[in-house]
């Protein structure tokens, strides 16, 4: 399958398109959330914007997971090789570990210092998951 998808001529741009469609769906998702949780539009109960904006992260990860697993098909040798790759791969282990501790501790209920700090964790993680697999291609 991932021959055949390296071989046509729109499948692999596409499924880059797909991936950067559940990348922000991930993170713009997490920077609302965070965004109310440091006090922004305090207005608006965290409990039922989590539930929407967890729900989107959620799929925007499940989107670019099966977008990046796809593309990992084409050439997952070389991938393999590629340091910037195993970062990213690393760096996505962290941030489910940090996103795992976060809602053990139930820090939505808390909204306390470890929240912050475990939500600016997960952006930071995030972005630099992002800035390994742009620089993938040039690794």
């Amino acid at each position: 399958m991932g021959a055949a998808l390296g071989a046509h001529p729109w499948a692999y741009p596409m499924l880059e398109v797909l991936h950067i469609v559940g990348i922000a769906l991930l993170l713009g998702n997490l920077l609302l959330l965070e965004a109310r949780v440091w006090g922004l539009a305090a207005e608006v109960p965290v409990a039922p914007l989590a539930r929407l904006s967890l729900g989107l992260a959620v799929s925007g990860f499940g989107l670019a997971a099966l977008s990046g697993l796809l593309m990992f098909a084409t050439q997952p040798a070389e991938l393999l090789a590629n340091r910037m790759f195993t970062v990213k791969v690393a760096l996505m282990m962290l941030a489910a570990c940090n996103a795992g501790w976060f809602h053990a501790r139930r820090s939505l209920e808390r909204q306390d210092f470890a929240a912050r700090a475990s939500l600016l964790l997960s952006t930071a993680l995030w972005l630099l998951v992002i800035t390994c697999g742009r620089w993938i291609g040039y690794w």
